[in-house]
């Protein structure tokens, strides 16, 4: 067999284009351009192989543990933790994801809508309070309460040493893993290490509580689940997990929310057909139930998902030397599947920077013409365990917006997208805010 290496530049000594790709959110289409549907480049240290469209994420994602692994940036692999679901492997994670999923199930997720219902009021009432607002930081507040209250019972956590914590955490999660105290790295790693702490007095407090509580949330679920020893998660893996869905239920959501924000702003007509949807069930009131049947604005938060996806694509290692369009890859090389130039693919969806959620629709679903298409939330084995949990959540969220409020988009500012750790709007989402009129 003629080994065939895919062509691409490995870029500086040490840090390849590492800096590239942190910066420039068309670096592999402009790669794609110039060398085709596959090319290596040298991300964080480590050739790594990008794959184009559906075919690339077909043959990544549906050959987990044979010929690929899942990876993270050194970073992330650091400040999420050795137990962390994302970097468990094999049966280990099989066995975990059962316990965890749990939290997530159709009977969790109907239980978590009052208190939803909840916070989002404190929040509207807040924003309609401020008239004018930077909206962005408002929604990781936001997204960071429910995540709290929901998953370990925790109330206004975006107020709190945790999520004071967090917030440092996260924002070194994608950084140059130096170790120094002035570095994102060195000051996430020392607030890993406060989470940790902050972690382990609400799992303490839990177990010594005598009576189980009336909702149970997924840090009940993760104290009672049993693995198929019949043994329970032992505490520094237990920390972890509950860190890894903490971010898996915050900072992507946080995201999303924005996102749908403004493009629901830049696009007149899907908003006013979005809003006339909820006005014509305004009756109703928003439960597990009556939020199945909203069809326009599952296609919105489909078109939403696609145009600005949260997670632009996912690490795999190569396990073993393998064939891909003519192409080895070779073990211990990385390999990368792409969501973001998936979804702006004018042979699957024409006109892709267009904001039409009527692609959606079940005429054209330009979704299911093939495989591995639409996927905001990764796919195969790895596929993100809380995806229904953020559909519920980003749902709630802009049906509550739809049906009540408004908001406008102030002049002056970059509404262009930061990416890395996830989306953002340069200049944070400067919106006015006011109560729909009756």
């Amino acid at each position: 067999m003629t080994t065939v290496i895919p062509p691409g530049s490995l870029g500086w000594p040490v840090i390849g284009e590492t800096i590239a790709f942190f910066t420039d959110r068309d670096f592999a289409v402009k790669r794609h351009e110039q060398y085709g549907p596959v090319f290596k480049t040298n991300i964080f240290g480590q050739t790594t192989v990008f794959l184009q469209g559906v075919d690339g994420n077909r043959f990544i994602l549906s050959n987990e543990n044979e010929y690929f692994q899942v990876s993270w940036p050194p970073s992330v692999k650091q400040l999420l933790g050795a137990s962390s679901l994302a970097l468990q492997t094999g049966h280990q994670h099989v066995s975990r994801r059962k316990i965890l999923a749990q939290a997530f199930q159709p009977r969790a997720l109907s239980g978590y809508v009052d208190a939803m219902n909840a916070i989002s009021d404190r929040y509207l009432d807040r924003w309609v309070q401020q008239e004018t607002l930077t909206w962005y930081p408002e929604l990781r507040d936001y997204t960071l309460d429910i995540a709290c209250k929901l998953l370990v019972g925790l109330d206004n956590a975006a107020q709190t040493n945790l999520g004071h914590y967090y917030e440092v955490w996260v924002a070194g999660l994608f950084s140059i893993p130096v170790k120094l105290p002035w570095t994102a790295f060195g000051k996430a790693f020392g607030s890993r290490e406060k989470l940790l702490t902050e972690i382990e007095v609400l799992v303490r407090d839990r177990q010594s509580q005598t009576t189980p509580s009336q909702n149970q949330d997924a840090l009940d679920l993760m104290l009672a689940a049993r693995d198929d020893d019949g043994e329970g998660l032992p505490l520094e893996e237990l920390k972890d997990q509950v860190l890894t869905l903490l971010f898996a239920g915050h900072e992507t959501l946080t995201s999303s929310l924005a996102s749908l924000c403004l493009l629901l702003a830049q696009n007149p007509s899907a908003l006013a057909r979005a809003r006339q949807e909820q006005l014509e069930l305004r009756s109703q009131p928003l439960t597990f139930e009556t939020l199945k049947q909203m069809p326009y604005l599952d296609q919105v938060l489909k078109e939403v998902l696609r145009v600005v996806p949260p997670v632009g694509g996912g690490f795999r290692t190569v396990l073993q030397d393998c064939e891909y369009a003519g192409f080895t890859l070779q073990k211990g090389w990385q390999s990368l599947y792409q969501i973001n130039s998936t979804h702006r693919d004018p042979t699957l969806y024409p006109d892709p920077k267009q904001f039409d959620p009527d692609r959606f629709d079940a005429d054209r679903a330009e979704d299911k013409q093939k495989p591995f298409a639409h996927v905001p939330f990764g796919g195969g084995l790895r596929e993100c365990i809380g995806k229904e949990f953020a559909r519920l959540e980003i749902k709630l969220f802009a049906a509550r917006l739809l049906r009540d409020y408004q908001w406008e988009l102030l002049p002056d500012q970059d509404v262009d997208m930061i990416v890395i750790p996830t989306p953002k709007p340069k200049d944070g989402l400067k919106v006015r805010f006011s109560r729909l009129d009756s």
